[in-house]
């Protein structure tokens, strides 16, 4: 299950509060996207490897549109993995492979190892998170807290702000990649920690957007005008696992 459905510490989502918060809202609708990501070009660019789902989609396989090395090792490790597969996969089955999840013997080579590790590595080496020893009973565990809380907070008020004041009602009119991320996050089932900070009506409103937002229909929204067919594929995929 997803946070969007573990709300025992809120009260249900009132339409009142909708209202209110809308109305409040309403004004800042069509504030542009480019004003939107202004601030993110000072901002230390962090790499999902969910994104590599992103690349490009058609007739819901994964096609690359390229190949090229990003710098990533967890991306390249995936897209090395995409290259060397014929038939292509779907996305569905990639987000298997790559988990391994999938019950075939024969392709657990494309799952990627210590994944949660090589990422808190990364956002060591960026500055985000340090590493610390600590003792639990008999062993030692590696850990590894945030330190730059600004940062996490940057990305926190980012997605908050996506379902309020900047909340335009039409997935296709939002940033791709504040999408993509409420997508993941919703998939993650962290969107508790997003909102968690928010006064109880805003975290009303903020959870019944996006609950909106992620049970809308994948198959219609991707054939939309200038939707990304990728996130509604990973959408889809995720809603079937």
């Amino acid at each position: 299950m997803t946070t969007l459905t573990h709300r025992a510490r809120r009260s249900e989502v009132g339409k009142n509060n909708e209202k209110k918060v809308e109305s409040e809202e309403d004004t800042n609708q069509d504030r542009s996207q480019d004003n939107e990501d202004s601030g993110d070009s000072k901002d230390i660019r962090l790499t999902l490897m969910e994104e590599v789902l992103l690349l490009g989609l058609k007739d819901k396989e994964v096609l690359l549109k390229s190949d090229s090395p990003t710098g990533d090792v967890l991306l390249d490790e995936t897209l090395k993995h995409i290259k060397a597969t014929e038939p292509t996969e779907t996305v569905q089955t990639w987000i298997e492979l790559l988990t391994g999840e999938t019950w075939n013997p024969f392709k657990l080579q494309y799952q990627l190892r210590n994944v949660r590790e090589r990422i808190a590595k990364n956002l060591v080496e960026k500055g985000i998170l340090t590493t610390e020893k600590q003792n639990f009973l008999l062993f030692d565990m590696t850990t590894h807290p945030v330190t730059n809380t600004t940062e996490k907070q940057r990305l926190v008020k980012k997605l908050q702000d996506s379902v309020l004041e900047r909340w335009v009602n039409d997935p296709q009119r939002m940033d791709k990649r504040t999408l993509a991320l409420l997508v993941l996050a919703h998939s993650s089932d962290v969107l508790e920690n997003v909102f968690s900070s928010l006064t109880d009506d805003k975290y009303d409103v903020a959870m019944n957007r996006a609950k909106d937002l992620v049970e809308l229909d994948p198959e219609v929204e991707g054939t939309k005008h200038s939707a990304t067919e990728m996130i509604w594929a990973v959408l889809a995929a995720f809603n079937k696992s």
